[in-house]
């Protein structure tokens, strides 16, 4: 999607206005009877389907959703607030559904087909083509009322489950707006109180939505106008991005306890990506959906962190969110931060993966930058082959690995995606593979920041000198990376060090690619983990150290310096900066992410010995305890 903001004059919208009261006052429809009875099954919320066809007959319904919406409270001749808010959204939605669908007339050969068929009927070919193009028109009305409601009808209960699908009809817009609107007054018939009404709505809209993309493929070869429009109606707070992302809710204030990365202290590392990572970000093109970093390489779409409790993840996602936050309130753009946690795993069947691809769908909006977060990742989701697990895990698993590098992943540069966890090991491998970057979140590890780390906590309400000590010195991020990354120019586990020790004893000091082949078929041999998307990882993690480059803060104070720029003028500024990767940056790379390998499986390997022995020594135990009984004549087995 590269095209620009597609704008609708208000003028446009109002013009519908007359139509979309006349919707929600009374309209007749025509529906399909042997969807379902009329009567519900006692003490369910399901009806009974008859099994006996009727073929194609339909039957009408007037529709008065302005009466259902003030039957909620029918002592009371004035609507509640949410009453008329559910109205006015209605209202307001058709009005922008028509116009939308006028948009996408305009755009293709709809437009002159009308006004040929106004003066004669079409014959042929072209009255097969105005029909598609009609049909299709009416799919983009239902799917943009559908995502008006959605987005803004603000509901927090649980989403009930006995909300159906409406009766789609797309014979003409107008007919594909009717049917949604019977549809929507058959989910709030009866909702007991004002918080019902809007949940069933939303609901309704989800449900909407959901049946709508299953429908899509019917259009393949006339919804092209569309697939690549951005609609924006500043007015509403409302976006329609095509059908490439499902509309999310809109978004509210960020409030969170923002770091910033002085107040980090060790994680060099970790903390040198994430000031990166927030830069990157902000280099997002609006108008070309686009990120130079992705283009040019070096772009940190997911990415794992793990370490002991206490080391800082908590406080690295602070970090990240908090500059993002300020660079995002000097640009003008909207900022996005969810996390997703064990609190939106459901006990309904299904519901988990909704929550989790709502997740997905807020962060990935393309109008927006966004940061989101799966902390306790190896809580929230499960191995496949955990039997303990419960069902909802497994969706919440199955949904991230689609999301994070599935066949319709599509990588902006708009977002990016944190797993955080004090046990990586006990992550699905398929899914921490899918992390583009290993971040090794160990703390305050010198003296030098133990010092740092309690002066900081401390506070100043002392008078309790400093000491021989050059305050928050270690904690300068160039330096400490430095260091850092010449660490690993030979491993840190055990098991990666035999390998690497045997390749240099074979091979020698690598100086080829063929000799960097070697060494990744080596410890391929050693960890059978370590496979094609390790590789890639690796190469990502690479190219992303060719981007080595710090991007100056002084382009980040004002907008119209870099953020406000131009696309090509962002890469070629970009562009300026980097330079060639050399072995070194090879080497290190490879042992920093192939150390994680080792270390999750040695961790994995540690648990599952530890529990062996655990097991046998309460067998033992046992045992002796059964003897015992057996003595005092008490073991009755």
């Amino acid at each position: 999607m590269d095209t620009g903001l597609t704008t609708i004059p208000e003028a446009a919208i109002e013009k519908h206005r007359a139509t979309a009261q006349s919707f929600i006052t009374r309209v007749v429809v025509l529906e399909d009877p042997s969807r379902e009875s009329g009567t519900a099954l006692a003490g369910t919320n399901r009806r009974f389907v008859s099994t006996v066809s009727v073929g194609s007959v339909r039957r009408t319904r007037e529709v008065e959703l302005s009466r259902t919406v003030q039957a909620v409270h029918p002592d009371d001749q004035l609507l509640t607030i949410p009453q008329h808010t559910l109205l006015y959204r209605a209202r307001r939605g058709i009005q922008i559904a028509l116009a939308v669908s006028d948009t996408f007339a305009e755009g293709t050969d709809l437009e002159s087909l009308q006004a040929k068929n106004a003066r004669a009927p079409l014959q042929g070919d072209e009255a097969a083509a105005f029909k598609k193009l009609l049909t299709a028109s009416g799919y983009i009305a239902a799917f943009a009322l559908a995502a008006y409601l959605f987005q803004l009808i603000d509901a927090d209960g649980e989403a009930p489950n006995d909300v159906a699908e409406p009766d789609f009809l797309f014979d003409t817009p107008q007919d594909a707006v009717k049917a949604l609107i019977a549809g929507l007054d058959s989910a709030i018939a009866g909702a007991k109180d004002d918080a019902d009404l809007l949940t069933r709505a939303r609901a309704f809209a989800r449900t909407a939505i959901d049946g709508l993309l299953q429908r899509k493929a019917r259009f393949d070869g006339t919804l092209g106008a569309f697939e690549n429009t951005h609609i924006r109606i500043d007015a509403d707070d409302f976006t329609l991005d095509g059908f490439d992302v499902a509309p999310g809710k809109k978004s509210k204030p960020l409030v969170m306890t923002f770091k910033k990365p002085e107040e980090v202290v060790g994680n060099h590392i970790a903390k040198y990506q994430s000031v990166k990572l927030a830069k990157m970000l902000m280099a997002y093109d609006f108008d070309r959906q686009m990120n130079p970093f992705v283009e040019l390489g070096g772009f940190l779409f997911t990415f794992i962190g793990d370490g002991a409790p206490g080391t800082g993840k908590t406080t690295l996602i602070q970090m990240i969110a908090g500059l993002l936050d300020g660079y995002c309130k000097v640009a003008g753009y909207p900022f996005v931060y969810e996390n997703f946690g064990v609190d939106q795993i459901s006990s309904y069947q299904g519901k988990s993966g909704q929550n989790c691809r709502q997740f997905i769908d807020d962060v990935l909006n393309p109008r927006a930058i966004g940061f989101g977060t799966i902390d306790d990742i190896d809580q929230v989701a499960a191995k496949r082959s955990d039997d303990r697990a419960s069902a909802g895990q497994q969706e919440i698993t199955g949904v991230l690995m689609d999301a994070f590098a599935g066949a319709s992943t599509v990588v902006r540069g708009n977002c990016s995606f944190g797993m955080f966890s004090n046990y990586p090991e006990n992550v699905d491998d398929a899914l921490r593979q899918r992390a583009g970057a290993r971040w090794l979140v160990d703390g305050p590890q010198t003296l030098d920041d133990y010092i740092d780390i309690f002066v900081l906590l401390a506070g100043k309400n002392h008078e309790i000198p400093l000491g021989d000590h050059k305050l928050y010195a270690a904690q300068e991020i160039q330096r400490a990376v430095a260091e850092e990354y010449g660490s690993y120019a030979k491993p840190h586990e055990d098991g990666l060090r035999k390998v690497y020790d045997r390749f240099v004893k074979e091979v020698g000091q690598p100086k080829t690619m063929a000799d960097i082949g070697n060494y990744l078929h080596l410890i391929k041999e050693a960890e059978p983990r370590f496979t094609g998307r390790a590789i890639k990882n690796v190469t990502d993690a690479i190219k992303m150290r060719a981007m080595d480059i710090e991007l100056p803060d002084d382009w980040f104070e004002k907008p119209e310096t870099f953020m406000h720029k131009s696309y090509d003028d962002k890469k070629a500024m970009i562009e300026e900066l980097r330079g060639p990767f050399d072995m070194a940056m090879v080497m290190q790379e490879i042992n920093r992410y192939a150390d994680s390998e080792f270390r999750y499986s040695d961790r994995s390997d540690d648990a599952a010995v530890e529990k062996m022995l655990r097991d046998a020594r309460l067998r033992e135990r046992a045992a002796r305890e059964m003897e015992e009984l057996k003595k005092k004549g008490l073991w009755n087995a």
